[in-house]
């Protein structure tokens, strides 16, 4: 079949990464544009509003397309999950710019991309190849907010989203679309952390007067230091399903001083690790907060994710395998909006593009893959929801 320039996925994704969508700011206009894209296609929209911690209002798309006869309904059907905010790209290297994308040597640069407008323009291309009078179960979009900073608009849907109830009530297989390389990932590590202050009194060092926040958080990083260890060699933490099969304790630390002659007023540290399905990991979360009680430390918990798992011989996932022509399904140690709708029981992660171009300053998508994922997509589409 030939591709027209509007079901082209190049096209599609152009359109999506020229939306700056970076986290910190409102996803509104792309949230209306890819409604309007749904909605003349058949899909019913529900949308969901939230502010985050910032004031900002974010938002958040469940669509639905029913087969065109009611009377076809047959199976639970398919939904499909992505996220429309990106990492910022303040220090963009790429062609073109960070929002006006370029193609080069077979791959297109810009900012989303890979991670993870890539996959969604791929899925975008595929349903328009599929006409609803084909349909014989419903399938749904979901496009969330803040995936990137702690999975806002995921929880926002679970939440509030009165079709998300229905999603779970059908309880249909599904994807996440981030960038495996289209491998099938049918196991994710989530993430949790937290954020520490000591506060003291500045002066001049070679007075009495100051008082070093440092004193308040050295036993802390000790503690941190310990942790670490711990997470590396104590085998009761690790899974040998993923790489690296450990917690990826990460920790960091800054005074902000500026002059050797000033005692530091205010010391601040954080720490995270990535909890798996069989290693929850939070007790030393929990650990660092005693310490930080005992030591009149602040303490803040970083809003987290939660990790993804389905048994690799489920059904689906064997099903997604034979689709994607891949042998076995892999495991991923980053945390994907699949840690928030657990509730939707056979997911598993799977899109174009690779993740080691996510994040970068010079992300792109090689277009064979952007093609490839179309027509997986397709597939899976045409398995799901064509009796």
């Amino acid at each position: 079949m030939e591709v027209s320039l509007i079901d082209d996925p190049r096209h599609t994704l152009e359109h999506l990464i020229r939306f700056a969508t970076p986290s910190h700011v409102s996803n509104e206009k792309i949230i209306d544009s890819i409604a309007d894209r749904l909605g003349s296609e058949g899909f019913t929209l529900d949308r969901v509003h939230s502010f985050d911690r910032h004031g900002v209002l974010k938002h958040n798309l469940v669509a639905r397309r029913d087969p065109a006869r009611a009377s076809r309904t047959a199976g639970p059907g398919f939904v499909f999950f992505a996220h429309t905010d990106v990492v910022p790209a303040d220090t963009w290297e790429g062609p073109g710019g960070a929002f006006d994308p370029a193609i080069c040597d077979g791959r297109m640069y810009g900012r989303g991309a890979c991670d993870m407008k890539g996959p969604l323009a791929a899925m975008l291309a595929a349903i328009r190849q599929l006409a609803r009078e084909e349909q014989t179960a419903p399938l749904w979009i979901v496009c969330t907010a803040d995936e990137e900073i702690g999975f806002g608009g995921a929880k926002t849907v679970r939440a509030q989203s009165r079709e998300y109830r229905e999603i779970v009530a059908a309880q249909p297989p599904g994807i996440i679309g981030e960038p495996t390389g289209l491998q099938v990932v049918h196991a994710h590590k989530g993430i949790v952390g937290c954020k520490l202050a000591s506060h003291g009194r500045a002066a001049h060092s070679s007075t009495n007067e100051g008082l070093n926040a440092n004193l308040a958080m050295v036993p802390l990083l000790s503690e941190m230091l310990v942790i670490e260890r711990l997470t590396r060699e104590d085998p009761a933490l690790r899974d040998p399903r993923f790489d690296p099969p450990t917690l990826s304790w990460n920790f960091g630390f800054s005074d902000g001083a500026s002059a050797i002659n000033v005692t530091p007023a205010i010391s601040r540290a954080w720490c995270s690790l990535r909890p798996m399905p069989s290693v929850d990991g939070l007790p030393l979360i929990e650990q660092i907060r005693h310490k930080a009680q005992q030591h009149g430390v602040a303490f803040e918990l970083y809003e987290g994710g939660e990790p993804l798992w389905i048994d690799p011989d489920h059904r689906w996932v064997r099903q997604m395998c034979q689709l994607a022509a891949v042998e076995a399904p892999q495991t991923a140690s980053y945390c994907t909006d699949g840690g928030q709708f657990s509730e939707v029981q056979s997911l598993v992660v799977c899109g174009p593009g690779h993740i080691a171009q996510a994040h970068t300053t010079d992300e792109y998508i090689e277009l064979d893959q952007l093609h490839r994922g179309v027509e997986l997509y397709q597939r899976v589409l045409r398995a799901t929801c064509v009796a």
